[in-house]
């Protein structure tokens, strides 16, 4: 089970940290993706982790601004976005897939509460 906490309100060009907590799985053995899904869109993929290589990839409308990392002694994930914009205003989700590189695949399990981030003035 994945859990996905640190969202909050921001201002525009403000800076947030999620994290992604694992319970009942070792992280170290996945890729790890995040997703957001802002009000009226659909969901769209953000970044994501090989956690045994360390590989990344990003969604080209947050590359530079946002870094996705893992910390396989607390089993956790982190994002890291910085230079927030009203845009990225969204519900963040966490989710196991397959990831390299060129990108990740799609996950069709359960999806959790997801972190609420709010880029606003």
């Amino acid at each position: 089970q994945l859990q996905a906490s640190g969202g909050g309100l921001v201002q525009p060009g403000g800076s947030l940290r999620l994290s992604c907590a694992a319970s009942g799985v070792t992280l170290g053995y996945y890729g790890i993706a995040w997703f957001r899904q802002a009000p009226g869109k659909e969901r769209e993929g953000v970044a994501c982790i090989n956690t045994p290589s360390g590989n990344t990839a990003y969604a080209d409308f947050v590359t530079g601004r946002f870094t996705i990392s893992t910390n396989n002694a607390k089993n956790t994930v982190f994002l890291e976005m910085t230079r927030l914009k009203p845009e990225d205003t969204a519900i963040y989700y966490c989710a196991p897939v397959p990831c390299d590189p060129s990108g990740w695949g799609p996950y069709f399990g359960s999806w959790g509460q997801g972190t609420q981030v709010t880029v606003s003035s």
